[in-house]
């Protein structure tokens, strides 16, 4: 079996326009392993998606997104059900998918992970229709994401100054989610709903979180003060966050999210308005990823045979 591979470089996320060498280091990775594959690069915001597409169209069995999180949930919305395999190198601000799977950035072995890594299997969250793989929110975590995709230059210090910047400024809304029978009526700081375990940076919003479980998980932070804000900052990057008072969790396959008026929410950083009710849930076992071999591997297809099939047969 002959497989092809299409690699989607994202030329504005924020480490790809720094480093624009990250192209060439694409191209020539494809020649020096002799794949079959090609690059290309996104020209707008959810040309990914199309780009994805068409290689599908193009019997591409890998699509591989060269990005942050937005470009992975372009590439990876167009996968979502299909036999072909997500591929990421992450070069955004967060990476959270990518360190959540435990993914090397570029100039990390990132390039040579993808030959020695196996195809996994995880979950799809849908919000309001639209796919996340890593996680989305709304409340205070939509209006970050709102400003920080308006600045022109991003990155963790960007991101910590907008975070701190807006936060004293920003009045919880009130929730009522419902689970099954359960219903929760909360004031709301920040609501997201997660199918990895972080937001990235290290940053864990759900600890303990599967990407493959077939659950999803729901932190609401209830309120925050100038007395609260930085033991929950500390538990945010320690993953204590459920021994915190100003804290509610939630696991399960589906929520229903409502507050007082429409708004916006935001998708693997993604910001895109929703009306005053959010239906959120779980498409199981629904995209195959290439990933770094663990330490004690489960029996797997693994990326290094699905990438030995992208080299042509020898020519007689």
């Amino acid at each position: 079996m002959h497989t092809r591979a299409r690699f989607i470089f994202n030329p504005h996320s924020g480490h790809n326009a720094r480093n624009p060498w990250l192209l060439q280091r694409a191209r020539d990775f494809i020649a020096e392993h002799r794949l079959d594959a090609t690059v290309v690069p996104t020209e707008h915001p959810l040309h990914a998606t199309e780009l994805a597409r068409r290689a599908l169209d193009d019997g591409c069995d890998l699509v591989v997104a060269i990005g942050g999180d937005g470009t992975m949930n372009e590439v990876a919305a167009a996968l979502v059900g299909t036999p072909a395999a997500l591929g990421l190198i992450p070069c955004g601000s967060g990476n959270g998918l990518g360190r959540h799977l435990g993914l090397p950035g570029p100039g990390k072995g990132a390039f040579r992970a993808l030959l020695a890594g196996h195809i996994r299997t995880i979950d799809t969250g849908v919000a309001d229709g639209h796919p996340f793989f890593n996680a989305m929110g709304l409340g205070f975590d939509a209006e970050i994401s709102a400003r920080f995709n308006a600045l022109t230059s991003r990155g963790f210090t960007a991101y910590a100054r907008t975070t701190w910047r807006t936060l004293f400024g920003y009045r919880p809304g009130d929730y009522v989610v419902r689970c099954g029978d359960q219903v929760l009526r909360s004031p709301g700081f920040i609501v997201a709903v997660a199918n990895s375990d972080q937001y990235g940076n290290d940053c864990f919003i759900a600890p303990g979180a599967r990407v493959d479980d077939g659950l999803l998980d729901l932190t609401i932070i209830r309120r925050l003060t100038p007395f609260n804000v930085l033991p929950l900052a500390e538990r945010l990057f320690t993953k204590r966050l459920d021994g915190s008072p100003s804290v509610t969790r939630l696991r399960a396959a589906g929520f229903s999210i409502e507050r007082d008026t429409p708004g916006f929410i935001h998708t693997d950083g993604e910001v895109r308005p929703c009306g005053a009710r959010i239906e959120v849930k779980v498409l199981p076992a629904s995209l195959r990823i290439a990933v770094p071999v663990p330490a004690h591997p489960a029996p797997a297809e693994t990326s290094a045979h699905a990438l030995s099939r992208l080299r042509p047969a020898a020519v007689p």
